[in-house]
């Protein structure tokens, strides 16, 4: 089965920068879209960002101005930057893989998780 496999994570400062990044295992048929979603301890899974075929984003208002998230289509592979970076960033963040129709995601891969901790 193609994996999502992601690198990239790691400790940094506040006001630091990070960049996340993702690639498949293999090709992964019938998605539109890719994303990143992160899940801090204690909390629900969020949406931070999604980029579809088309390169339309979309950001979390907590990270706007902040993170950008592309994609090259060729290889199927997204990429997260983060700027600006705050304690409150801190979690595991998911690359994931799927359809986004009427602003709606669903998702039909995850990657593994990578840490992403940000110390003030």
């Amino acid at each position: 089965q193609v994996q999502l496999v992601e690198s990239g994570g790691g400790l940094v400062q506040a006001g630091g920068s990070l960049r996340l990044s993702c690639a498949p295992s293999g090709t992964i048929f019938s998605i539109n879209a890719m994303g990143w979603y992160r899940q801090a301890p204690g909390k629900q899974r969020e949406l931070v960002a999604i980029i579809t075929s088309f390169g339309s984003a979309n950001y979390a208002d907590s990270v706007k101005g902040r993170f950008t998230i592309s994609r090259d289509n060729a290889k199927n592979t997204v990429s997260l930057q983060m700027n600006s970076l705050k304690p409150e960033d801190t979690a595991v963040y998911y690359c994931s893989a799927g359809r986004y129709y009427r602003s709606s995601f669903t998702v039909d891969r995850w990657g593994q998780g990578t840490q992403v901790t940000v110390s003030s």
